[in-house]
């Protein structure tokens, strides 16, 4: 398969979307969806990989402030993932953030098994960690009670997202179905 990688233009953004939408689709961040591409303030960039007739199958997005690059957004479109389309655009971006003066590149991300693979493999240490709690009343209606104790009168939650500390893990996990380790993993360029 032949591929370039190449910045983002707008007339990619539905493709950029339905790429992100698809790759993240059985993964932790499977409700990670947007309806409209987040953009990336100057000098971050965004970069996609596109087929040579032009169908976006991968993307990465990185911010960066300061000595810090962050990758936003990095997704393979499912029919294209374990063909180097992922480590291609990574080194892309090493390319920019090296012409850039960057000493590290990170990103934060949910203990979905081959991202955790992905990021290791390409040479990013993990470091920190915290917890991602969804309550969620459809999933169970006392979820949303449980987690936010005070309300405003009128207002009943239905859906919360919340960050907790690591060492409560076990204490949520017996209270709410769905929790995620969120880590960060970074890479000294």
């Amino acid at each position: 398969m032949s591929y370039v990688i190449r910045e983002y233009a707008p007339a990619d953004e539905s493709a950029w979307l339905r790429c992100r939408v698809l790759s993240f689709l059985r993964t932790a961040y499977f409700d990670a969806v947007v309806s409209v591409k987040p953009q990336v303030p100057v000098p971050g960039f965004q970069l996609v990989a596109a087929e040579e007739f032009g169908a976006v199958i991968g993307i990465m997005d990185v911010t960066v402030e300061g000595e810090l690059a962050t990758v936003d957004t990095v997704a393979v479109h499912p029919d294209h993932q374990r063909q180097g389309i992922g480590r291609a655009l990574l080194t892309a971006a090493r390319t920019r953030l090296d012409a850039l003066g960057v000493p590290t590149l990170d990103a934060w991300t949910r203990d979905d098994p081959d991202t955790l693979r992905w990021y290791r493999a390409m040479g990013f240490a993990e470091s920190e960690h915290y917890l991602h709690v969804y309550a969620n009343y459809y999933t169970d209606a006392a979820e949303p009670d449980r987690a936010i104790a005070e309300r405003r009168p009128g207002l009943r939650p239905m859906i919360a997202f919340l960050h907790a500390n690591l060492r409560d893990e076990p204490l949520l996990r017996e209270q709410f179905a769905r929790v995620h380790v969120c880590r960060r993993f970074a890479l000294e360029l």
